[in-house]
């Protein structure tokens, strides 16, 4: 609930601290926030712009297809280290954190840990805020300054999200954990090229070293191989639930699945690495 992640929360126009109210986040200065009846708070500024922010659509999908289990290995190792040191009454933020899948699975090893789960889109918001009793849901940019205070959070979980390394290390604590999921290059598989899809560089964790580097340290980094068996809806759903979304048409979408022998053998490969925040 907000009430767990407030007293970490900053404006986004000046800076000062929050207060909960009825239906508002407040500051000294009276700039105020409302509070959705669906408990996330939006802390988008004015001149903020949502983007590519995920649709009611994406946000289903993704929904969807993580609640029938086909990322659980994924969810089971990042709720592994994630947890990794974590005392009671820390807090983690999931820095994208769609529909708070994840963040989720991070509390739910950890009893007394507080989540907030930041996202641009308020559909996305929408859900993280009913995901979990100890999350607090806050749509806010990434790109852009965090409305989180300086030194403030424990760690840090970022999944097929964008990074803002100056803001990352700006609110984790000194030796606090930043957690990043990427998809390797051989993610999906053949079907990349079969239905048209966004690939994925074979530098892209070496381009993520280097945009995090001077503030934070690569610990470890793990490979996460996995297969799934999936009916074309599921494959079409996978689909709708990623920045593909934005790049194929439901139409070009469903002519290539037609395609695709049922079911559909997906080979799924996720990139955890784990680094440092440099003191």
């Amino acid at each position: 609930m907000l009430a767990d992640v407030v007293q970490h929360l900053m404006c986004p126009i000046c800076g000062r601290p929050l207060a909960l109210e009825t239906k508002a986040l407040r500051c000294l200065a009276a700039h105020s926030f409302d509070i959705a009846r669906q408990g996330y708070a939006n802390l988008l500024s004015g001149n903020a712009r949502p983007g590519t922010a995920d649709t009611p659509e994406m946000v289903k999908a993704r929904d969807d297809f993580l609640g029938a289990g086909h990322f659980a290995p994924l969810t089971r190792l990042l709720g592994e280290r994630a947890t990794d040191g974590l005392e009671h009454g820390a807090v983690v933020l999931d820095a994208g954190a769609g529909t708070g899948h994840y963040l989720r699975a991070v509390l739910d090893s950890t009893p007394g840990t507080v989540g907030l789960a930041l996202d641009i889109s308020k559909h996305a918001a929408r859900r993280a805020a009913r995901a979990h009793p100890r999350i607090g849901a806050v749509v806010a940019d990434v790109w852009r300054p965090l409305p989180v205070r300086d030194a403030a959070m424990d760690a840090i979980i970022n999944v097929f999200a964008p990074r803002n390394p100056p803001e990352f290390q700006r609110v984790l604590k000194p030796g606090g954990a930043l957690y990043a999921v990427t998809p390797s290059s051989h993610h999906l598989g053949l079907l990349v090229r079969a239905l048209g899809l966004l690939s994925v560089d074979d530098r892209k964790d070496q381009r993520i070293d280097a945009a995090l580097a001077g503030r934070f340290a690569l610990e470890v980094r793990e490979n996460l191989e996995v297969e799934a068996r999936m009916s074309r809806g599921e494959v079409a759903t996978l689909v709708g639930m990623g920045p593909s979304a934005h790049h194929v048409s439901a139409e070009d979408l469903a002519k290539r699945l037609a395609a695709l022998p049922e079911p559909v053998t997906v080979p799924l490969s996720f990139v955890l690495s784990t680094y440092r925040r440099i003191e």
